[in-house]
Protein backbone atom coordinates (compact mmCIF):
# COMPACT_ATOMS: atom_id res chain seq x y z
CA UNK A 1 0.00 0.00 0.00
CA UNK A 2 1.07 3.57 -0.61
CA UNK A 3 1.98 6.07 2.07
CA UNK A 4 -0.96 7.59 3.94
CA UNK A 5 -1.37 11.29 4.73
CA UNK A 6 -3.70 13.49 6.69
CA UNK A 7 -5.85 16.03 4.83
CA UNK A 8 -5.60 19.57 6.19
CA UNK A 9 -6.77 22.59 4.25
CA UNK A 10 -6.95 20.63 1.02
CA UNK A 11 -3.35 19.45 1.30
CA UNK A 12 -1.84 16.03 1.98
CA UNK A 13 0.07 16.39 5.24
CA UNK A 14 2.59 14.02 6.80
CA UNK A 15 3.54 13.92 10.49
CA UNK A 16 6.82 13.78 12.36
CA UNK A 17 5.77 10.59 14.10
CA UNK A 18 3.70 7.60 12.96
CA UNK A 19 2.01 4.66 14.63
CA UNK A 20 1.56 1.11 13.43
CA UNK A 21 -1.69 -0.25 12.04
CA UNK A 22 -2.23 -3.97 12.61
CA UNK A 23 -3.83 -6.41 10.20
CA UNK A 24 -6.15 -8.41 12.49
CA UNK A 25 -5.92 -11.46 10.26
CA UNK A 26 -2.21 -11.75 11.02
CA UNK A 27 -1.76 -9.78 14.25
CA UNK A 28 1.13 -7.95 12.61
CA UNK A 29 1.72 -4.29 11.75
CA UNK A 30 1.33 -3.82 8.01
CA UNK A 31 1.28 -0.03 7.61
CA UNK A 32 2.06 3.25 9.37
CA UNK A 33 -0.37 6.11 9.99
CA UNK A 34 0.56 9.73 10.76
CA UNK A 35 0.33 10.78 14.40
CA UNK A 36 -1.17 14.26 14.37
CA UNK A 37 0.51 16.95 16.48
CA UNK A 38 -1.29 19.67 18.43
CA UNK A 39 -0.15 22.27 15.90
CA UNK A 40 -1.49 20.20 13.03
CA UNK A 41 -4.82 19.79 14.81
CA UNK A 42 -4.97 23.57 15.27
CA UNK A 43 -4.29 23.98 11.56
CA UNK A 44 -7.06 21.53 10.66
CA UNK A 45 -9.62 23.34 12.80
CA UNK A 46 -8.51 26.74 11.53
CA UNK A 47 -8.82 25.53 7.95
CA UNK A 48 -12.33 24.25 8.67
CA UNK A 49 -13.23 27.54 10.36
CA UNK A 50 -12.14 29.57 7.35
CA UNK A 51 -13.85 27.26 4.85
CA UNK A 52 -17.11 27.49 6.78
CA UNK A 53 -17.51 31.17 5.86
CA UNK A 54 -18.19 30.38 2.20
CA UNK A 55 -19.29 26.73 2.40
CA UNK A 56 -22.40 27.64 4.40
CA UNK A 57 -23.61 30.15 1.84
CA UNK A 58 -24.68 27.99 -1.13
CA UNK A 59 -26.91 24.97 -0.56
CA UNK A 60 -26.92 24.06 -4.23
CA UNK A 61 -23.13 23.81 -4.28
CA UNK A 62 -23.24 21.56 -1.22
CA UNK A 63 -25.76 19.18 -2.80
CA UNK A 64 -23.72 18.88 -6.01
CA UNK A 65 -20.59 18.30 -3.94
CA UNK A 66 -22.20 15.42 -2.04
CA UNK A 67 -23.17 13.77 -5.33
CA UNK A 68 -19.61 14.21 -6.52
CA UNK A 69 -18.37 12.62 -3.28
CA UNK A 70 -20.65 9.63 -3.93
CA UNK A 71 -19.25 9.30 -7.45
CA UNK A 72 -15.67 9.30 -6.16
CA UNK A 73 -16.49 6.65 -3.57
CA UNK A 74 -18.11 4.34 -6.10
CA UNK A 75 -15.38 4.83 -8.67
CA UNK A 76 -12.69 4.14 -6.05
CA UNK A 77 -14.34 1.18 -4.31
CA UNK A 78 -11.79 -1.23 -5.76
CA UNK A 79 -9.01 0.83 -4.18
CA UNK A 80 -10.70 1.55 -0.85
CA UNK A 81 -12.21 -1.85 0.01
CA UNK A 82 -8.87 -3.71 0.31
CA UNK A 83 -7.69 -1.06 2.78
CA UNK A 84 -10.78 -1.63 4.93
CA UNK A 85 -10.22 -5.39 4.87
CA UNK A 86 -6.54 -5.03 5.73
CA UNK A 87 -7.12 -2.77 8.74
CA UNK A 88 -10.55 -3.96 9.95
CA UNK A 89 -10.56 -7.63 8.99
CA UNK A 90 -13.98 -8.02 7.34
CA UNK A 91 -14.32 -9.99 4.09
CA UNK A 92 -13.50 -8.03 0.97
CA UNK A 93 -17.07 -8.28 -0.33
CA UNK A 94 -18.37 -6.73 2.92
CA UNK A 95 -15.76 -3.99 2.67
CA UNK A 96 -16.96 -3.19 -0.84
CA UNK A 97 -20.53 -2.97 0.42
CA UNK A 98 -19.37 -0.57 3.11
CA UNK A 99 -17.91 1.76 0.49
CA UNK A 100 -21.12 1.67 -1.55
CA UNK A 101 -23.11 2.24 1.65
CA UNK A 102 -21.12 5.41 2.28
CA UNK A 103 -21.92 6.57 -1.25
CA UNK A 104 -25.62 5.80 -0.68
CA UNK A 105 -25.65 8.00 2.43
CA UNK A 106 -24.16 10.87 0.42
CA UNK A 107 -26.75 10.46 -2.33
CA UNK A 108 -29.60 10.40 0.16
CA UNK A 109 -28.55 13.57 1.95
CA UNK A 110 -27.81 15.33 -1.33
CA UNK A 111 -31.53 15.09 -2.10
CA UNK A 112 -32.97 15.58 1.41
CA UNK A 113 -35.00 18.77 1.67
CA UNK A 114 -35.05 20.91 4.79
CA UNK A 115 -37.19 23.88 3.80
CA UNK A 116 -38.17 26.57 6.31
CA UNK A 117 -41.33 25.89 8.30
CA UNK A 118 -43.88 28.70 8.13
CA UNK A 119 -45.64 29.15 11.47
CA UNK A 120 -47.32 32.51 10.77
CA UNK A 121 -48.29 34.18 7.53
CA UNK A 122 -50.76 37.02 7.87
CA UNK A 123 -51.06 40.76 7.50
CA UNK A 124 -48.83 41.48 10.48
CA UNK A 125 -45.89 39.14 9.90
CA UNK A 126 -44.28 36.22 8.16
CA UNK A 127 -42.63 33.97 10.73
CA UNK A 128 -40.50 31.04 9.64
CA UNK A 129 -38.48 28.45 11.55
CA UNK A 130 -35.22 27.94 9.68
CA UNK A 131 -32.25 25.68 10.22
CA UNK A 132 -28.78 27.22 10.39
CA UNK A 133 -25.46 25.37 10.39
CA UNK A 134 -23.52 25.15 13.63
CA UNK A 135 -20.02 25.80 12.32
CA UNK A 136 -17.13 23.36 12.57
CA UNK A 137 -17.93 19.76 13.49
CA UNK A 138 -15.49 17.43 15.23
CA UNK A 139 -16.30 13.85 14.19
CA UNK A 140 -14.79 10.85 15.98
CA UNK A 141 -15.49 7.43 14.48
CA UNK A 142 -15.09 3.76 15.54
CA UNK A 143 -13.28 0.74 14.10
CA UNK A 144 -16.17 -1.62 13.25
CA UNK A 145 -17.44 0.30 10.19
CA UNK A 146 -14.70 2.91 9.74
CA UNK A 147 -15.98 4.37 6.49
CA UNK A 148 -19.75 3.93 6.63
CA UNK A 149 -20.08 5.44 10.10
CA UNK A 150 -17.82 8.30 9.05
CA UNK A 151 -20.34 9.23 6.37
CA UNK A 152 -23.24 8.95 8.81
CA UNK A 153 -21.61 12.12 10.15
CA UNK A 154 -19.94 13.71 7.14
CA UNK A 155 -22.91 13.66 4.75
CA UNK A 156 -25.51 15.42 6.95
CA UNK A 157 -22.93 17.77 8.46
CA UNK A 158 -21.82 19.01 5.04
CA UNK A 159 -25.35 19.30 3.67
CA UNK A 160 -26.35 21.46 6.63
CA UNK A 161 -23.48 23.85 5.82
CA UNK A 162 -20.94 22.80 8.43
CA UNK A 163 -17.32 21.91 7.83
CA UNK A 164 -15.70 18.83 9.36
CA UNK A 165 -12.54 17.64 11.06
CA UNK A 166 -12.69 13.87 11.39
CA UNK A 167 -10.57 11.50 13.45
CA UNK A 168 -10.94 7.76 12.80
CA UNK A 169 -10.12 5.06 15.32
CA UNK A 170 -6.37 4.39 15.64
CA UNK A 171 -7.17 0.73 14.86
CA UNK A 172 -8.63 1.66 11.44
CA UNK A 173 -7.34 5.07 10.31
CA UNK A 174 -6.21 4.27 6.79
CA UNK A 175 -9.47 4.02 4.85
CA UNK A 176 -10.66 7.36 6.21
CA UNK A 177 -7.34 9.03 5.41
CA UNK A 178 -7.40 7.58 1.91
CA UNK A 179 -10.96 8.68 1.22
CA UNK A 180 -10.39 12.17 2.59
CA UNK A 181 -7.39 12.50 0.29
CA UNK A 182 -9.43 11.37 -2.73
CA UNK A 183 -12.23 13.80 -1.91
CA UNK A 184 -10.02 16.87 -1.96
CA UNK A 185 -10.55 16.82 -5.73
CA UNK A 186 -14.29 17.52 -5.34
CA UNK A 187 -14.49 19.53 -2.11
CA UNK A 188 -13.18 23.05 -1.44
CA UNK A 189 -10.06 23.22 0.75
CA UNK A 190 -10.85 22.93 4.45
CA UNK A 191 -14.39 21.58 4.08
CA UNK A 192 -13.29 18.06 5.07
CA UNK A 193 -10.13 17.58 7.09
CA UNK A 194 -8.91 14.20 8.34
CA UNK A 195 -6.39 13.68 11.14
CA UNK A 196 -5.20 10.50 12.83
CA UNK A 197 -3.87 9.60 16.24
CA UNK A 198 -4.72 7.97 19.54
CA UNK A 199 -6.91 8.77 22.51
CA UNK A 200 -4.96 11.92 23.36
CA UNK A 201 -5.83 13.41 19.98
CA UNK A 202 -9.50 12.66 20.58
CA UNK A 203 -9.37 14.45 23.91
CA UNK A 204 -7.70 17.45 22.25
CA UNK A 205 -10.46 17.57 19.64
CA UNK A 206 -13.31 17.54 22.14
CA UNK A 207 -11.77 20.31 24.25
CA UNK A 208 -10.63 22.44 21.30
CA UNK A 209 -12.23 25.92 21.19
CA UNK A 210 -13.12 25.93 17.47
CA UNK A 211 -15.67 23.14 16.95
CA UNK A 212 -19.27 23.86 17.89
CA UNK A 213 -20.42 20.26 17.57
CA UNK A 214 -18.97 16.88 18.51
CA UNK A 215 -20.37 13.76 16.85
CA UNK A 216 -18.97 10.64 18.48
CA UNK A 217 -19.53 6.92 18.01
CA UNK A 218 -17.87 4.57 20.46
CA UNK A 219 -17.95 3.18 23.98
CA UNK A 220 -20.06 4.42 26.87
CA UNK A 221 -16.94 5.16 28.92
CA UNK A 222 -15.43 7.38 26.24
CA UNK A 223 -18.80 8.91 25.40
CA UNK A 224 -19.17 10.16 28.96
CA UNK A 225 -15.73 11.77 28.70
CA UNK A 226 -16.74 13.44 25.43
CA UNK A 227 -19.90 14.83 27.01
CA UNK A 228 -17.91 16.14 29.96
CA UNK A 229 -15.34 17.79 27.69
CA UNK A 230 -18.12 19.54 25.76
CA UNK A 231 -19.63 21.18 28.85
CA UNK A 232 -17.21 24.11 29.45
CA UNK A 233 -17.74 25.45 25.93
CA UNK A 234 -21.38 24.26 25.66
CA UNK A 235 -20.63 22.34 22.47
CA UNK A 236 -23.50 20.39 21.00
CA UNK A 237 -23.04 16.62 21.10
CA UNK A 238 -24.41 13.53 19.43
CA UNK A 239 -23.29 10.34 21.14
CA UNK A 240 -23.97 6.95 19.56
CA UNK A 241 -22.75 4.51 22.17
CA UNK A 242 -22.94 0.85 23.09
CA UNK A 243 -25.88 -1.54 23.00
CA UNK A 244 -26.89 -4.86 24.53
CA UNK A 245 -29.70 -5.62 22.13
CA UNK A 246 -32.20 -8.30 23.15
CA UNK A 247 -34.06 -10.55 20.75
CA UNK A 248 -37.28 -12.04 22.14
CA UNK A 249 -38.57 -15.18 20.44
CA UNK A 250 -42.30 -15.71 20.90
CA UNK A 251 -43.87 -19.13 21.39
CA UNK A 252 -45.46 -19.14 17.91
CA UNK A 253 -42.15 -18.65 16.09
CA UNK A 254 -40.72 -21.20 13.65
CA UNK A 255 -37.39 -22.22 15.25
CA UNK A 256 -35.70 -23.13 11.97
CA UNK A 257 -36.53 -19.79 10.35
CA UNK A 258 -35.83 -17.73 13.45
CA UNK A 259 -32.47 -19.37 14.18
CA UNK A 260 -31.01 -18.45 10.78
CA UNK A 261 -32.29 -14.89 10.93
CA UNK A 262 -31.14 -14.33 14.51
CA UNK A 263 -27.71 -15.73 13.70
CA UNK A 264 -27.37 -13.19 10.90
CA UNK A 265 -28.53 -10.38 13.21
CA UNK A 266 -26.02 -11.41 15.86
CA UNK A 267 -22.95 -12.40 13.83
CA UNK A 268 -22.87 -9.94 10.93
CA UNK A 269 -19.49 -8.22 10.90
CA UNK A 270 -18.42 -10.92 13.38
CA UNK A 271 -20.78 -9.49 16.00
CA UNK A 272 -18.97 -6.16 15.93
CA UNK A 273 -22.03 -3.97 15.44
CA UNK A 274 -23.40 -1.73 18.16
CA UNK A 275 -26.98 -2.74 17.35
CA UNK A 276 -26.35 -6.44 16.70
CA UNK A 277 -28.29 -9.00 18.72
CA UNK A 278 -26.33 -9.53 21.94
CA UNK A 279 -28.70 -11.84 23.90
CA UNK A 280 -31.66 -14.02 22.97
CA UNK A 281 -34.69 -14.82 25.14
CA UNK A 282 -36.44 -18.03 24.07
CA UNK A 283 -39.50 -19.77 25.58
CA UNK A 284 -38.71 -23.10 27.21
CA UNK A 285 -40.78 -24.98 24.63
CA UNK A 286 -38.62 -23.73 21.73
CA UNK A 287 -35.27 -23.37 23.48
CA UNK A 288 -33.56 -26.57 22.35
CA UNK A 289 -34.68 -26.24 18.72
CA UNK A 290 -33.53 -22.62 18.51
CA UNK A 291 -30.18 -23.45 20.10
CA UNK A 292 -29.68 -26.37 17.70
CA UNK A 293 -30.42 -24.10 14.74
CA UNK A 294 -28.04 -21.39 15.96
CA UNK A 295 -25.31 -23.96 16.65
CA UNK A 296 -25.69 -25.40 13.16
CA UNK A 297 -25.23 -21.94 11.67
CA UNK A 298 -22.18 -21.27 13.84
CA UNK A 299 -20.57 -24.59 12.97
CA UNK A 300 -21.08 -24.23 9.23
CA UNK A 301 -20.00 -20.64 8.66
CA UNK A 302 -16.52 -20.15 7.26
CA UNK A 303 -14.17 -17.93 9.30
CA UNK A 304 -10.92 -16.73 7.77
CA UNK A 305 -8.79 -13.97 6.30
CA UNK A 306 -10.98 -11.34 4.67
CA UNK A 307 -8.94 -11.57 1.48
CA UNK A 308 -10.02 -15.21 1.04
CA UNK A 309 -13.16 -15.21 -1.17
CA UNK A 310 -14.48 -18.19 0.82
CA UNK A 311 -14.43 -16.34 4.14
CA UNK A 312 -17.84 -15.35 5.48
CA UNK A 313 -16.57 -13.91 8.77
CA UNK A 314 -13.19 -12.35 9.46
CA UNK A 315 -11.24 -11.88 12.68
CA UNK A 316 -12.07 -9.71 15.66
CA UNK A 317 -10.57 -6.32 14.89
CA UNK A 318 -8.03 -5.90 17.67
CA UNK A 319 -6.23 -7.65 20.50
CA UNK A 320 -8.05 -5.88 23.38
CA UNK A 321 -11.43 -6.82 21.91
CA UNK A 322 -10.33 -10.42 21.39
CA UNK A 323 -9.27 -10.60 25.02
CA UNK A 324 -12.63 -9.19 26.12
CA UNK A 325 -14.57 -11.82 24.18
CA UNK A 326 -12.33 -14.58 25.54
CA UNK A 327 -12.83 -13.28 29.07
CA UNK A 328 -16.63 -13.07 28.82
CA UNK A 329 -16.96 -16.54 27.29
CA UNK A 330 -14.63 -18.07 29.87
CA UNK A 331 -16.59 -16.38 32.66
CA UNK A 332 -19.86 -17.80 31.31
CA UNK A 333 -18.43 -21.31 31.02
CA UNK A 334 -17.01 -21.11 34.55
CA UNK A 335 -20.51 -20.26 35.83
CA UNK A 336 -22.14 -23.31 34.30
CA UNK A 337 -22.87 -22.27 30.72
CA UNK A 338 -22.47 -24.74 27.87
CA UNK A 339 -21.01 -23.95 24.47
CA UNK A 340 -23.42 -25.45 21.96
CA UNK A 341 -20.90 -24.29 19.34
CA UNK A 342 -17.46 -22.71 19.52
CA UNK A 343 -16.21 -21.41 22.83
CA UNK A 344 -12.57 -20.60 22.25
CA UNK A 345 -10.03 -18.66 20.23
CA UNK A 346 -8.91 -20.29 17.00
CA UNK A 347 -5.39 -21.71 16.87
CA UNK A 348 -4.00 -19.60 14.07
CA UNK A 349 -2.29 -16.23 13.70
CA UNK A 350 -4.48 -13.18 14.11
CA UNK A 351 -7.46 -12.37 16.29
CA UNK A 352 -9.82 -15.18 15.38
CA UNK A 353 -12.51 -16.57 17.70
CA UNK A 354 -14.91 -19.39 16.97
CA UNK A 355 -18.54 -18.36 16.43
CA UNK A 356 -19.97 -19.28 19.81
CA UNK A 357 -23.47 -20.15 21.02
CA UNK A 358 -23.86 -20.28 24.81
CA UNK A 359 -26.74 -21.84 26.70
CA UNK A 360 -27.58 -22.76 30.29
CA UNK A 361 -27.08 -19.26 31.63
CA UNK A 362 -29.26 -16.32 32.66
CA UNK A 363 -29.29 -12.67 33.60
CA UNK A 364 -26.58 -11.89 36.12
CA UNK A 365 -23.92 -13.54 33.93
CA UNK A 366 -21.54 -10.97 32.50
CA UNK A 367 -22.01 -11.96 28.87
CA UNK A 368 -25.77 -11.45 29.24
CA UNK A 369 -25.51 -8.21 31.21
CA UNK A 370 -22.64 -6.59 29.28
CA UNK A 371 -21.92 -5.90 25.61
CA UNK A 372 -19.56 -8.54 24.20
CA UNK A 373 -19.18 -6.92 20.74
CA UNK A 374 -17.93 -10.12 19.19
CA UNK A 375 -18.86 -13.59 17.89
CA UNK A 376 -20.48 -15.01 21.03
CA UNK A 377 -24.23 -15.17 21.69
CA UNK A 378 -25.98 -16.21 24.93
CA UNK A 379 -29.41 -17.88 24.68
CA UNK A 380 -31.62 -17.53 27.77
CA UNK A 381 -34.81 -19.46 28.58
CA UNK A 382 -37.97 -17.75 29.79
CA UNK A 383 -41.29 -19.03 31.12
CA UNK A 384 -43.56 -15.98 30.82
CA UNK A 385 -43.52 -13.30 28.15
CA UNK A 386 -43.94 -10.59 30.76
CA UNK A 387 -40.77 -11.83 32.45
CA UNK A 388 -38.87 -11.80 29.15
CA UNK A 389 -39.88 -8.21 28.44
CA UNK A 390 -38.90 -7.13 31.93
CA UNK A 391 -35.50 -8.82 31.66
CA UNK A 392 -34.91 -7.39 28.19
CA UNK A 393 -35.46 -3.89 29.58
CA UNK A 394 -33.55 -4.39 32.83
CA UNK A 395 -30.33 -2.86 31.52
CA UNK A 396 -28.56 0.49 31.26
CA UNK A 397 -28.54 0.07 27.50
CA UNK A 398 -31.33 1.02 25.10
CA UNK A 399 -30.07 1.02 21.53
CA UNK A 400 -32.30 -1.48 19.76
CA UNK A 401 -34.03 -4.85 20.02
CA UNK A 402 -36.21 -7.26 18.09
CA UNK A 403 -39.20 -9.56 18.53
CA UNK A 404 -39.81 -12.73 16.50
CA UNK A 405 -43.12 -14.54 15.89
CA UNK A 406 -45.64 -15.52 13.22
CA UNK A 407 -48.38 -13.26 14.62
CA UNK A 408 -47.00 -9.93 13.44
CA UNK A 409 -49.51 -7.82 15.35
CA UNK A 410 -48.70 -9.58 18.60
CA UNK A 411 -44.96 -9.32 17.94
CA UNK A 412 -45.35 -5.61 17.19
CA UNK A 413 -47.22 -5.07 20.45
CA UNK A 414 -44.34 -6.69 22.32
CA UNK A 415 -41.76 -4.68 20.37
CA UNK A 416 -43.50 -1.46 21.37
CA UNK A 417 -42.73 -2.32 25.00
CA UNK A 418 -38.96 -2.48 24.45
CA UNK A 419 -37.08 0.48 25.92
CA UNK A 420 -34.81 1.25 22.97
CA UNK A 421 -34.30 3.58 20.04
CA UNK A 422 -35.19 1.02 17.35
CA UNK A 423 -37.51 -1.97 17.73
CA UNK A 424 -37.61 -4.48 14.88
CA UNK A 425 -40.19 -7.18 14.21
CA UNK A 426 -39.06 -10.40 12.50
CA UNK A 427 -35.80 -8.82 11.42
CA UNK A 428 -32.75 -7.13 12.91
CA UNK A 429 -30.20 -4.63 11.60
CA UNK A 430 -32.77 -3.06 9.28
CA UNK A 431 -31.06 0.31 8.72
CA UNK A 432 -31.46 3.01 6.06
CA UNK A 433 -30.18 6.57 5.55
CA UNK A 434 -33.76 7.86 5.89
CA UNK A 435 -34.37 6.10 9.22
CA UNK A 436 -33.42 7.79 12.51
CA UNK A 437 -30.97 5.80 14.60
CA UNK A 438 -30.13 6.45 18.22
CA UNK A 439 -30.51 5.09 21.71
CA UNK A 440 -31.84 5.85 25.13
CA UNK A 441 -30.30 5.37 28.59
CA UNK A 442 -26.53 4.79 28.24
CA UNK A 443 -26.78 4.01 24.53
CA UNK A 444 -26.51 7.62 23.54
CA UNK A 445 -27.78 11.15 23.14
CA UNK A 446 -29.37 12.37 19.94
CA UNK A 447 -29.93 10.52 16.67
CA UNK A 448 -28.25 9.99 13.34
CA UNK A 449 -29.74 9.64 9.84
CA UNK A 450 -32.88 10.94 8.21
CA UNK A 451 -34.18 14.47 8.65
CA UNK A 452 -33.84 13.97 12.39
CA UNK A 453 -30.12 13.29 12.08
CA UNK A 454 -29.73 16.28 9.78
CA UNK A 455 -31.37 18.47 12.43
CA UNK A 456 -28.64 17.42 14.89
CA UNK A 457 -26.16 19.40 12.78
CA UNK A 458 -28.21 22.60 12.86
CA UNK A 459 -29.48 25.33 15.15
CA UNK A 460 -33.09 26.52 15.07
CA UNK A 461 -33.64 30.17 14.18
CA UNK A 462 -36.97 32.02 14.21
CA UNK A 463 -37.00 34.44 11.28
CA UNK A 464 -39.61 37.13 11.91
CA UNK A 465 -40.47 39.48 9.05
CA UNK A 466 -42.81 42.28 10.08
CA UNK A 467 -45.35 43.43 7.53
CA UNK A 468 -46.16 46.66 9.34
CA UNK A 469 -44.20 49.88 9.20
CA UNK A 470 -45.30 51.60 12.40
CA UNK A 471 -42.90 49.72 14.67
CA UNK A 472 -45.74 48.25 16.73
CA UNK A 473 -44.68 45.61 19.20
CA UNK A 474 -46.59 42.55 17.90
CA UNK A 475 -46.93 41.01 21.35
CA UNK A 476 -48.36 44.21 22.84
CA UNK A 477 -50.75 44.53 19.89
CA UNK A 478 -51.92 41.00 20.50
CA UNK A 479 -52.50 41.69 24.20
CA UNK A 480 -54.46 44.85 23.42
CA UNK A 481 -56.69 42.92 21.08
Amino acid sequence: MSEFFMSIGGEAVAAKETFGVVNPASGEVFEQAPDCTSDQLDAAFESARQAYVTWRSDEGVRRKALLAVADVLMASAGEIAPIITAEQGKPLSDAGMEVFGAAMWCQYFASLEFAPEVIQDNASALVQVVRRPLGVVAAITPWNYPLLLAFWKIAPALLAGNTVVIKPSPFTPLSTLKVADLLQSVLPPGVLNAVSGGDLLGAQMTSHPVPRKISFTGSVETGKKVALAAVPDLKRVTLELAGNDPAIVLDDADPAVVAKAIFSGAFSNNGQICCAIKRVYVPESLHDDVVDGLAACASSIRVGDGTDPQSQLGPINNQPQLERVKELVADALSHGATAAAGGRAMERPGYFFEPTILTGLSDGTRIVDEEQFGPALPVVKYRSLEDAIERANATNFGLSGSVWGTDVERASAVASQLECGTAWVNTHLGLAPSQPFGGCKWSGIGVENGRWGLSEFTEVQSLYQSRTTDGTNPLMALLVE
